[in-house]
């Protein structure tokens, strides 16, 4: 007969086996669902500022501040195995001496959530439209959540700031020709491994219809404008004196 530990090691054995048996079968089953991702971007507005681009920087050098529109509709990368969707839009231009690959520098980023996800301070909070903002009433204040009508994968931004402002290796950004604003995701499933973004039809996987913006020339060096912040971020939490304070969807922190 065998020993209590031995049978205790072949139980372990079985149910490993049983449960990477189970989750290979659901990554590899959402291949057969659908996708037909689509997106739009087009430029709104991008100045070239010399000047210190973050508070820690020690030099002074060329940063483009960049404005833009976003409409998106990539409900279908949500299934039952996806967990969040890391959505990041980046401007590409042509290096300055030949042969070189382009540079790439992300100009906004978001962490789209699945319903089925837990909450967290990092996940992208929809913007509310003003009319679906306000309350009729006080009584509908108190109760009313501040939810977005659109799914996590749609999203529409308009004469959006950047999160971040960006510079090259050079320190010279004024007069690069051919830039385009591209956009690009990262789906993190439950089990399995990272998708990138598929601009390819593979099976029931359609690429990436639309996404990236006509192309547009850097300007020169202007002057330092007033409205040239960055974006907060949409996530779920915000900034006060003494701390972070999350703030759940639709309630208070």
């Amino acid at each position: 007969m065998h020993s209590s530990l031995v049978r205790v090691q072949n139980v372990f054995g079985f149910f490993t086996t049983v449960a990477f048996t189970v989750a290979a079968v659901i990554a590899l089953s959402t291949f057969i669902h659908p996708q037909s991702p689509s997106a739009s971007v087009q430029l709104r507005n991008v100045q070239i500022v010399r000047g210190r681009p973050h508070y820690y920087s020690y030099k002074k050098e060329e940063y483009a501040h960049i404005k833009f529109d976003l409409d998106t509709d990539l409900n279908s990368l949500f299934n039952w195995n996806t967990k969040q969707v890391f959505l990041y839009l980046k401007a590409i231009y042509p290096s300055t001496k030949a042969g070189q690959p382009a540079s790439e520098a992300i100009i906004w980023d978001a962490i789209l959530a699945s319903d089925s996800a837990p909450w967290h301070q990092n996940h992208y909070n929809h913007p509310v439209p003003k009319s679906k903002s306000k309350p009729k009433s006080k009584k509908s204040a108190k109760d009313k959540k501040a939810e977005s009508p659109y799914p996590p994968g749609e999203i529409h931004l308009t004469n959006q700031r950047p999160k971040y402002q960006i510079t090259d290796i050079t320190g010279k950004l004024q007069n690069r020709t051919d830039v385009v604003l591209e956009l690009g995701w990262n789906v993190q499933p439950w089990v399995g491994a990272l998708v990138w973004t598929n601009k390819k039809t593979y099976g029931a996987w359609e690429g990436l219809q639309g996404g990236v913006s006509s192309s547009f020339d850097f300007p020169e060096v202007g002057k330092k404008m007033k409205d040239l912040e960055t974006e907060k971020g949409k996530e779920g939490h915000r900034l006060e004196v003494g701390g972070e304070h999350p703030v759940r969807k639709g309630g208070r922190a």
